[in-house]
């Protein structure tokens, strides 16, 4: 009896024992180890003030060249594509007729000159003659008349020749403004007439300065406005990625909202002396409006789903907390960040795709 006695106290001692073990060995088990993270510990610093948008290029000036009289187009004067200054010959319109109107114009009006000496000598020998009373005062107002009406005919007689003057300067289409020519819309041997379609001759763009036309919403033209107008800059990205050299100025902004978009119409003027932009191009407008105190993050830092931006922050409990966040504009490889953090949070900055909101993190490195 006393041996089956200390067998049952040794066995339940080591039942006892197993029991320890393994609820301590479940216990380590249910625990999982901390993840390695880097971090950053965020600051608040002054950074430039700016609002994207999506624009377009177009000239800065626009002309259709038109034909001003009626004729055959005799020859074409320029390259498609050229570039050209004011007063440049671009077309050759029929010149032969409105040069014989030019002819018969002067003629008219010599003719005219021939008539007004004659209504002069008649008037002056009427007044010499009212003045010795060989003729009545009747006889000399006829003849004072009759030069008036001859001064009037001369007058008329050189506008018909100012007039044939320039329909013969208007055979010669040139280029009204200077700038990049664009394709002929009639070639040589076809009838224009002003006041047909066929009048439109060509365009000329003028691409030095260019115009980007964009969009702001309410609030960031409200913004825009109660910032320095001297301070305010305008950049665009190209298509390609490359940030254009030249910054530019805002010299127009809509005096009304748009009711369909709820956006402000704005245009911006940049230099393009090299002729590297094109009217017609999409570009990314960034309008930089002074400066204000922010935090700035890494974008990949920056994580979205269904209910916006945010990013996680190593606690103080060193778990991994999920903090939304209301971001602003990129600043190069960063994130503007106006809402949301706090100065000296870590913010985790790498193996996003396993941390979730609780999750037992160690920050093994922070910049």
């Amino acid at each position: 009896m006393r041996a089956w006695t200390i067998l049952a106290g040794v066995m339940a001692l080591a039942l006892a024992a197993c029991s320890e073990g393994g609820a301590q060995g479940e216990a380590a088990k249910g625990a999982p180890a901390a993840l390695p993270v880097a971090a950053i510990e965020v600051a608040s610093r002054q950074v430039p003030v700016t609002f994207e948008a999506v624009g377009r290029t177009e000239g800065s000036r626009d002309v259709q060249v038109r034909a001003r009289v009626a004729g055959i187009v005799e020859a074409q004067l320029y390259r498609e594509g050229d570039a050209v200054k004011a007063g440049a010959p671009l077309f050759r319109i029929e010149r032969a007729p409105f040069e014989i109107d030019l002819q018969q114009s002067r003629a008219s009006l010599e003719q005219e000159l021939a008539r007004n000496k004659l209504a002069r000598r008649e008037y002056e020998r009427a007044k010499d003659l009212v003045a010795k009373r060989f003729v009545s005062q009747q006889n000399a107002d006829q003849a004072a008349t009759a030069l008036e009406q001859s001064n009037a005919a001369v007058q008329l007689a050189r506008a018909r020749v100012r007039e044939s003057e320039l329909s013969l300067s208007y055979t010669t289409v040139r280029a009204p403004i200077g700038g990049v020519t664009g394709r002929a819309l009639q070639s040589v041997g076809t009838l224009v007439q002003p006041d047909k379609d066929s009048a439109l001759l060509t365009t000329i763009t003028r691409n030095d300065p260019i115009w980007v036309r964009f969009a702001l919403s309410e609030a960031e033209y409200a913004r825009l406005r109660a910032s320095d107008a001297k301070a305010v800059a305008v950049r665009i990205e190209l298509a390609d990625g490359r940030e254009y050299a030249d910054p530019g100025r805002v010299n127009f902004a809509s005096s009304t909202v748009d009711e369909r978009t709820g956006t402000v119409q704005m245009r911006a003027e940049l230099p393009n002396r090299r002729g590297e932009l094109l009217p017609g191009q999409y570009v990314r407008v960034r309008v930089i409006a002074g400066t204000q105190e922010a935090i700035v993050v890494p974008q990949a830092a920056v994580l979205q789903d269904g209910s916006g931006r945010f990013v996680y922050v190593a606690g103080a409990d060193g778990k991994a907390v999920q903090r939304p966040i209301r971001a602003g504009a990129w600043l190069g490889g960063d994130w503007v960040v106006l809402e949301g953090l706090k100065p000296g949070e870590a913010v985790i900055v790498d193996n996003l795709t396993r941390v979730r909101p609780g999750t037992p993190v160690k920050v093994v490195k922070a910049g």
